[in-house]
């Protein structure tokens, strides 16, 4: 890489660090690129991403941004996972790091706030905004679907009764 792909590389890190809102740092001893390619996708498919990166490149984009704090796990062969959802990119990774041995969660921040492998961990166990929207959606009508079935349940029950005297009648 020359000075100006470097520059590059660091303003692309610097702007993607401005607009995410948890930044998972990983260990990748010895994967293949097979395995990377496929987490990768799993990463696009729940709206994150991941990206190897030079340890003293990601150092200088962190500066003066919210995720300052990573500079200290920048040891070794690292990979940052990204998201704009603050559970995606953790969730990817902690179910990917299950599978494969060779993925490691060395921790991570969320904006300002610094986590480690076990904070990254119980952030990837809590549900996504979409399941979050989903429950308090269903929070929501389940007053409305009560009502309905309430107003309903009399002329059911009333059907019944005639549909019980009608069959003594007949027999």
């Amino acid at each position: 890489m020359d000075r100006s792909q470097k520059a590059d590389a660091v303003a692309a890190l610097n702007a993607n660090f401005a607009k995410v809102g948890v930044v998972v740092v990983t260990r990748n001893l010895g994967m293949t690129v097979a395995q990377t390619t496929a987490l990768r996708v799993k990463m696009r498919e729940a709206g994150a991403s991941f990206k190897v990166s030079k340890n003293s490149l990601t150092r200088i984009a962190v500066a003066g941004t919210d995720y300052v704090g990573i500079g200290d796990m920048l040891t070794g062969p690292i990979a940052l996972a990204s998201s704009a959802d603050p559970i995606a990119a953790a969730k990817v990774a902690v179910e990917f790091a299950k599978t494969n041995d060779k993925l490691e969660i060395v921790g991570g921040s969320m904006g300002s706030q610094v986590l480690d492998a076990d904070g990254i961990k119980a952030l990837a166990s809590m549900p996504s905004l979409d399941e979050l929207r989903a429950k308090l959606i269903g929070l929501i009508q389940a007053p409305a679907t009560k009502i309905a079935q309430l107003i309903t349940a009399p002329a059911g029950k009333l059907a019944r009764v005639f549909g019980a005297y009608a069959e003594q009648e007949a027999a």
